[in-house]
């Protein structure tokens, strides 16, 4: 039977968060907006799953993964954790920076067609390779790059993004890191329309997609660092 929580508005978390309301849910368990009852600062709250947090080690390697790559601005900030019970289990939460802004899909849904000029994703693509670089640089992954995982504002040529939700799959970084890099890319091929509009791009996007061929980009871009070296030295 599936573990799903049921808190009410108004639920204090360790005395000193009070819960506002849900945001999400993903695999490993469940997200609330909470306010700081000391300082009335929203945070966001994170609730694991007992049952895919066994002995505490998806919590704790989740909030060790977030403070190794806290320098990277393009992520949430991990601020602490609780340990409660709940329905006779031990609940962990982790206490992160509550991110406002629009999802990266509900973005999209509101242009024109459903979609960016290649150049506007073009833009909007740089945003997040450059956060990606900083991952990979400290040898991490991001581990599930979707459009439903990216918040994004756009100010000006470009965009301002956050990065929610790392996962840690305790398996290849290497592997993972250059699957960070194909759903990337493959965010930028679904953002310019797609294969219905793919033929009409010029050859400068076809040769960032390679054809979706994961071969082909993992040989190309290994990491997001050496897709954020090419962009900037793309020839018009």
């Amino acid at each position: 039977m599936a573990f799903e929580f049921e808190f009410k508005k108004g639920f204090l978390l360790a005395g000193k968060y009070e819960l506002v309301s849900r945001l999400g849910a993903g695999a490993e368990g469940e997200v609330f907006l909470t306010r700081e009852l000391e300082t009335g600062i929203d945070r966001a709250a994170k609730f694991f799953y007992p049952n895919k947090n066994l002995r505490n080690e998806a919590a704790k390697r989740h909030a060790q993964k977030l403070y190794k790559i806290r320098n990277c601005p393009e992520i949430i900030q991990y601020h602490t954790h609780e340990r409660f019970s709940y329905r006779n289990e031990m609940i962990t939460c982790l206490i992160s920076e509550y991110v406002e802004g629009e999802l990266l899909s509900n973005y999209l849904r509101r242009q024109k067609g459903q979609k960016l000029h290649y150049f506007q994703a073009l833009h909007l693509m740089y945003a997040i390779v450059c956060g990606l670089q900083v991952i990979h640089a400290l040898g991490e992954y991001h581990g599930d790059i979707h459009d439903g995982n990216i918040f994004v504002s756009q100010h000006g040529l470009g965009y301002q993004v956050k990065l929610i939700d790392v996962i840690d799959w305790r398996d290849s970084r290497t592997a993972n890191i250059k699957k960070d890099v194909c759903d990337l890319i493959r965010i930028f091929y679904d953002s310019i329309g797609g294969q219905k509009y793919y033929s009409k791009m010029p050859q400068q996007v076809k040769n960032i997609c390679c054809g979706l061929r994961k071969d082909l980009t993992q040989k190309k871009f290994r990491n997001a660092g050496i897709l954020k070296t090419y962009l900037e030295n793309i020839d018009w």
